[in-house]
């Protein structure tokens, strides 16, 4: 299952040392630097743990460790979170069986032993909207410290092959992958603090100060203290309504950017695609690039809401587009094997004899993001919903301070758009930290204001006007 040739990603450098890891006693292969469920998924691996109530299987599905899908116990310690969990050298992993204690001898790490940290900004999230917030906010001088639950920096983009448009300055021409690196590169020259695989888990107000509590690789707590907090915690998976939709194979998208464009291991044989945005079109010439066969993508609307430019390359392809289509139900023992989709009527209704089965091992799901706001809520910003922006958000003013002061929140934590919006936001964010915690010089305004400007550039297009339809329920103003 792991891929050996890629037109543009070389796995073979990006691999670390051979380990073994047991599963349920049976040795694995693995390498250092996979999480667990990718190295089992590498395997043949789909069933990780079993639902609770139902003893339903369950398998991998967001690979970003916000849903429960891939909980196992590792060293007797269940509700380990396998998909963002590296692998160690003879680790014993078992499947979850619903509700599980921990071990009578299990000592909990406690809250007196916490190791503590001071800073001027706190960045929680490592993605493009949080690396830009810290390298901005670090550049004008202030003290930053950067959280991310996953073991990379670089959020989406370390999945991301294409060339990305718009202008130079926004990294126009240049790959998702490169751009990662790159922002990485700048926050660590500018001696940003970064903790990786280290959640947050609550902020707090202490005095003049924030709090922010977090767990580092589930097992050492931390206190993070600091004026002002950047929250760029990113978006979650949505899922639809179907018969199976729970089945081992149903994954999220980005899942299966992490495990082909990540660590290079093929996620399945035949892919169903469902939806025909960006994320869907890009996705499939993704696979496509990794060997996979993609038999179809379906979407539900009329019309396919891809860039012209994304779904031409995946018709040249010759990967049919299904409008007017959507999947009923998944079939398979333990596993997606089939799946059955139909033509639906302007009343969302399946048409009477479109009804087929399809034999795949995948159905990807890509019809859209909703943001993660956790935090944001915990900590007692307000919180209104705007469906063009994905649901429930934050409010925020121009400077992407929320109603909390020192709160700041940017990129798809914020409302769901492209990567190139949230690294503007990022920007503007840093920036205002810096401001507010007095590290930055008069000048900052300009630089505040040139990034509101190109924001504002960025949203003129068509494709544009749902986002500024839902800013006008967001936005908080003087």
């Amino acid at each position: 299952m792991r891929l050996t040739e890629h037109p543009i990603l070389d796995f073979t450098k990006r691999r670390g040392k051979k380990i073994t890891i047991y599963f349920e006693g049976k040795p694995i292969e693995a390498y250092e630097g996979e999480p667990i469920a990718e190295a089992l998924h590498a395997a043949g691996i789909r069933v990780l743990n079993y639902s609770t109530e139902t003893q339903r299987p369950r398998g991998l599905f967001c690979a970003i460790g916000k849903c429960s899908s891939c909980l196992m116990v590792v060293n007797g310690i269940p509700n380990t979170r396998s998909c963002i969990t590296l692998a160690e050298d003879g680790m014993r992993i078992e499947r979850q069986r619903g509700s599980q204690p921990l071990p009578k001898d299990y000592k909990a790490p406690k809250w007196k032993e916490a190791e503590k940290h001071e800073g001027d900004v706190i960045v929680i999230g490592g993605g493009p909207a949080g690396l830009m917030a810290a390298i901005e906010a670090a550049e004008n001088g202030a003290k930053v410290i950067l959280m991310d639950e996953n073991p990379l920096l670089g959020g989406q983009l370390v999945k991301q092959t294409h060339k990305f448009f718009g202008k130079r300055a926004q990294f126009a021409g240049v790959r998702g992958i490169k751009i990662a690196e790159i922002l990485a590169d700048r926050a660590q020259k500018q001696g940003v603090e970064m903790y990786l695989e280290t959640s947050a888990i609550g902020i707090f107000q202490d005095g003049n100060k924030k709090l922010v509590a977090a767990i580092k690789k589930n097992k050492k707590l931390m206190e993070f203290y600091a004026p002002a907090v950047v929250v760029a915690t990113g978006a979650m998976e949505r899922m639809i309504p179907f018969e199976n939709n729970d089945l081992p194979g149903v994954y999220g998208a980005g899942a299966i950017q992490t495990l082909m464009n990540t660590y290079g291991i093929e996620p399945g044989k035949r892919v169903l695609i469902v939806g025909a945005g960006n994320v869907g079109v890009i996705l499939a010439y993704q696979l496509k690039q990794a060997g996979v066969d993609v038999v179809a993508i379906v979407e539900a609307l009329p019309r396919i809401g891809a860039y012209f430019v994304h779904a031409a390359k995946v018709r040249r392809l010759g990967i049919p587009i299904y409008t007017r289509h959507t999947i009923l139900r998944a079939e398979g023992n333990e596993k997606v094997e089939r799946a059955v989709i139909a033509q639906i009527d302007e009343h969302w209704q399946p048409v009477p004899g479109t009804v087929k089965s399809i034999d795949v091992d995948v159905i990807a799901l890509a019809v859209g993001l909703r943001p993660s706001i956790e935090l944001l809520h915990q900590a007692g910003a307000q919180i209104t919903y705007a469906r063009e922006l994905g649901g429930h958000v934050v409010r925020h003013d121009e400077r992407m301070e929320t109603t909390v002061r020192g709160l700041f929140v940017a990129g798809d934590s914020s409302g769901i758009e492209e990567a190139t919006t949230a690294m503007l936001e990022g920007k503007i964010a840093g920036l205002s930290a810096a401001l507010l915690v007095g590290k930055a010089s008069p000048k900052i305004y300009e630089e505040i204001k040139k990034a509101q400007k190109d924001l504002e550039e960025f949203r003129s297009g068509p494709f544009g006007e749902h986002i500024l339809k839902g800013l006008k329920k967001v936005m908080l103003y003087d």
